[in-house]
């Protein structure tokens, strides 16, 4: 969370806080490694709707307060517990509601992994816009070491990386560190740890400047988009590109370029 900042909800699991423009969502559950389990999840589910909802918010920080893990990913406890499997299913929506929350939220969403983005976690990390990983974290699905198989993250795995490589992870078991991800196209940026904190908020304080209007657009058709055919793709960008022309924003953009000025967004 960033200093001087403003808390908007008493933490449990997950903190929040606002300033200038970008919401910082904070995992914030460190004697449980930052497990993915019922109560942060809904907690996490509840601060991406507020994030979404609130017309000053033009940019998502999702970090951590652990220093060396992000998140181990899904509560084993309640993997292997005696709970009906009927409660178990109906528990387990919260995944794709989350991931399909970050992907429809119409404002871009920075991945800040300061420590190891574990088993569900990882799915977390891919659905969102941009990752930016300290130097020396590790990327990876463990569950197969466990008896279990990352069933709900492998869609996001297997849109964002190679097959054989997926597989690799997923059925190895075995992480990769910052850097392989890095050239494997799922982090953005390795940062070395005295670096990290500045490098995610200059990247946040950039996103915050763009024009939230086109910014919405263009996120919502790359969610509307990102799986159809080409040609039913194409139109539907066509479409959006249309739309784009009769915003005032569009018309700012481009007088702010020629006049050599900061953009005044109007938001229409």
């Amino acid at each position: 969370m960033p200093e001087n900042s403003t808390p908007t909800t008493e933490p449990q699991f997950v903190r929040r806080a606002h300033e200038a423009g970008i919401a910082w969502i904070t995992l914030d559950s460190p004697a449980t490694r930052n497990a993915l389990g019922d109560a942060l999840l809904d907690e996490l589910i509840a601060a991406f709707e507020s994030a979404r909802d609130d017309e000053q918010v033009r940019v998502v920080v999702l970090g951590s307060s652990h220093d060396r893990v992000f998140s181990a990913g899904g509560d084993l406890k309640a993997f292997a517990s005696d709970a009906p499997a009927i409660q178990k299913y109906a528990g387990l929506d919260r995944f794709p509601r989350l991931y399909q929350l970050i992907g429809g939220l119409g404002k871009p969403v920075i991945c800040a992994a300061g420590g190891d983005v574990l088993a569900g976690a990882f799915g977390l990390a891919l659905a969102c816009d941009l990752v930016i990983a300290k130097e020396g974290v590790r990327f990876g699905c463990p569950e197969i070491n466990v008896g279990v198989f990352p069933f709900m993250i492998s869609a996001l795995i297997y849109r964002n990386l190679p097959r054989v490589r997926a597989n690799e992870l997923m059925m190895l078991g075995d992480p990769i560190d910052a850097q392989e991800a890095a050239d494997l196209g799922i982090v953005n940026r390795v940062v070395p740890a005295d670096e990290f904190d500045t490098v995610v908020r200059a990247w946040a304080q950039r996103l915050a400047t763009k024009s939230p209007l086109l910014m919405q657009l263009g996120k919502n058709a790359i969610d509307a988009t990102r799986d159809l055919a080409l040609p039913e793709a194409l139109s539907a960008l066509q479409s959006q590109l249309a739309l784009a022309f009769t915003t005032e924003d569009i018309k700012e953009g481009v007088a702010a370029f020629r006049e050599k000025r900061d953009p005044r967004w109007q938001m229409r």
